[in-house]
């Protein structure tokens, strides 16, 4: 067999049939990375957190939901951040009223003070202040003889004055008598309890003698020995202990807010029209959560 017949045909034949020869395609030339030449990549390490949990319980709450229209919320907020700002405001105002008022008792004491600035002088009265209570003393010495509840003739022009200053001075006034712990030796007193209240009545009636002071102000309790100033050992002692106290108490703003509100409802309730046996009468309930 001719050779390069074989070779022809065999040529021929791979053209027909369509084989194809395996060229070696030639790679791309890449560039050269500054980067990857001079660095290399770091590996990866965890990095320590200090993690800080608690865990809750959650409860189930009782809750009610409301179907809001739209910027609703909005306006919720702004309400409640009012309120809690009105709250504030309306302890600040009340601290305000109460130093006011503390003020003006501390004002109302030294007018009282100056005009018996003499008296105090002299060691027959005291007066002090603690918030707004007053206390007039009135020591025995110079007010009363031992062992009587007459006051001395000497000493009404005192009780003229303090009563001027109170007419203009208000609050609640209570006379309180005290004595020592020595037993009473007259024979019109069978104890330290009728001479201590007999002397505050003697007081209190002076106070009343010109009618200008009006006596729903006043209360008149005789306490004997047990409110002393001092332990009841010494002369001096029993001395301060014997006296009569005018006690101030001028209301504060809660008392006077609570009294105000009362007698709104007093009012209220008095002059409706609502009768009690009628059974169309008005009614109105209480939650438990209203219930106190």
């Amino acid at each position: 067999m001719d050779v390069l017949k074989f070779k022809q045909l065999a040529g021929s034949m791979r053209e027909a049939f369509g084989v194809q020869k395996q060229i070696e395609a030639k790679s791309i030339p890449t560039g050269t990375s500054i980067i990857a030449q001079e660095f290399s990549p770091g590996k990866p390490e965890p990095t320590p957190i200090n993690e800080v949990r608690q865990k809750v319980d959650e409860r189930p709450e009782n809750t009610l939901e409301v179907l809001c229209k739209p910027g609703e919320d909005d306006l919720n907020e702004k309400e409640g951040v009012g309120a809690q700002g009105e709250a504030y405001v309306d302890k600040s105002t009340a601290d305000l009223e109460r130093e006011k008022q503390v003020k003006q008792t501390e004002e109302d004491a030294k007018q009282i003070s100056s005009v018996l600035r003499e008296e105090i002088s002299k060691g027959t009265v005291e007066v002090e202040t603690q918030e707004r209570t007053i206390t007039i003393r009135l020591k025995e010495k110079g007010s009363f003889e031992s062992g009587s509840a007459e006051l001395n003739f000497d000493f009404i022009p005192i009780i003229d004055m303090i009563r001027d200053v109170l007419i203009g001075i208000q609050g609640t006034i209570a006379v309180e008598g005290h004595t020592d712990n020595i037993p009473v030796n007259s024979g019109r007193f069978g104890s330290n309890w009728q001479l201590s209240s007999a002397r505050a009545i003697s007081v209190a009636e002076e106070l009343f003698a010109t009618g200008q002071l009006e006596q729903k102000r006043f209360s008149v309790t005789g306490y004997a020995d047990t409110r002393p100033l001092a332990p009841n050992d010494t002369f001096f002692n029993r001395a301060s202990n014997r006296r009569v106290e005018l006690i101030i108490k001028q209301n504060d703003l809660s008392e006077a807010r609570f009294n105000n509100a009362f007698d709104s409802f007093n009012n209220a309730f008095e002059n409706s029209e609502i009768d009690g046996n009628d059974d169309d009468a008005a009614t109105f309930e209480l939650t438990p959560d209203e219930i106190f």
